[in-house]
C-alpha cells in the first residue's frame, strides 16, 4: 500500500516565472503565479511547479562535478523538429549529436536536463 501520491515535480531556479513559460510552450499548460512559486497547470502527466533558488547552481551533464540529481524524459513523435522547437524556445543542446539514438539531451534555460524521446 502507498504511502503518498506524487504531488508535482519542483524545480530549482533563479527565475520561476520565465522557466514555468519555456515548459508552457514545450508542454503546453497554464502558468500560474502562487505566493511563493510558479505552477505549470493542465498539462498531461506530473504537474510541474518551479521555485526560486537564489544561489542555484545547474546541475552537470554528464555528472562529473557530483551527480545531476535527476531529468524529465519527455516523450515527442519527431526528434528532428522537437530538437527545432526546443533550442529556438532557449534550450540547449547537451549530448545530440549521435543521430542513430532514441533520445537526445538538452538543458534548459536554467540548466536542468531533460531529454527528448522518440519512444
Amino acid at each position: 500500500m502507498a504511502v503518498a501520491a506524487l504531488g508535482a515535480v519542483v524545480l530549482d531556479c533563479p527565475d520561476p516565472t520565465a522557466l514555468a513559460n519555456f515548459y508552457a510552450a514545450l508542454l503546453g499548460g497554464k502558468v500560474e503565479q502562487q505566493e511563493d512559486w510558479v505552477d505549470l497547470t493542465g498539462i498531461t502527466g506530473t504537474p510541474l511547479a518551479f521555485q526560486a533558488a537564489p544561489d542555484f547552481v545547474p546541475p552537470q551533464w554528464p555528472g562529473s562535478h557530483g551527480s545531476q540529481q535527476f531529468h524529465l524524459d519527455l516523450t515527442v513523435r519527431d526528434l528532428d523538429a522537437a530538437e527545432r522547437e526546443v533550442l529556438a524556445l532557449g534550450a540547449t543542446a547537451l549530448e545530440a549529436d549521435d543521430r542513430e539514438r532514441t533520445f537526445r539531451v538538452y538543458a534548459d534555460p536554467a540548466g536542468h536536463p531533460f531529454c527528448l524521446c522518440a519512444c
